[in-house]
């Protein structure tokens, strides 16, 4: 039986590795560890795939330029509440579907990604190419998972009281205070 997320072995030879990690190399070492991150919590939470909210919860929990966006927020507490809860369990209606919202072309589904989750992470590597090449980071990802308003890591954002277009908006202005 195959594993329902799957996993890289360190001693896995390169030939035999899933096509997800040449992705990998295009992702900064802290977003491939929230990457990482998100891969275990599906298993854990007994999800087939990645989806938008395991990537939403990695992030917040991993990296401080993203949670630098929420600074401020007075519903983050909610929000990280209902992060928790879906990783206890009450996130159970979503198991075992696919986070798909169909507004969005299909992308190339890639291992072990819902379509939102893959085409997530390909938007974040394109801003990173726009921004001027080099690894995606986490506030790209970030802007990549609130575009889609069925999303779950949008769901969940809206059932704590926080806009995703507000969210993309800090993270864009983030990005051209950065450049400045």
């Amino acid at each position: 039986m195959q594993p329902r997320i799957p996993r890289q072995a360190a001693h896995e030879p390169a030939g035999r590795r899933p096509a997800h990690t040449d992705d990998d190399a295009r992702l900064s070492a802290e977003l491939a560890a929230v990457v990482s991150g998100a891969r275990r919590r599906a298993l854990r939470d007994g999800d087939r795939q990645v989806d938008t909210a395991h990537l939403l919860h990695s992030l917040l929990e991993s990296d401080p330029e993203v949670r630098a966006v929420f600074d401020g927020e007075p519903q983050f507490a909610r929000l990280l509440g209902y992060l928790v809860q879906r990783s206890i369990g009450y996130g159970l209606r979503w198991q075992g579907s696919v986070e798909d919202s169909g507004a969005v072309p299909v992308v190339t589904q890639a291992e072990g990604y819902s379509p939102l989750a893959a085409g997530a992470m390909e938007y974040a590597r394109a801003r990173a190419e726009r921004r001027g090449g080099g690894p995606a980071h986490g506030v790209d990802l970030l802007a990549a998972i609130v575009v889609d308003p069925q999303a779950r890591a949008v769901e969940v954002l809206d059932r704590a009281g926080i806009d995703a277009r507000e969210v993309f908006a800090r993270v864009d202005s983030r990005l051209e205070t950065d450049r400045a």
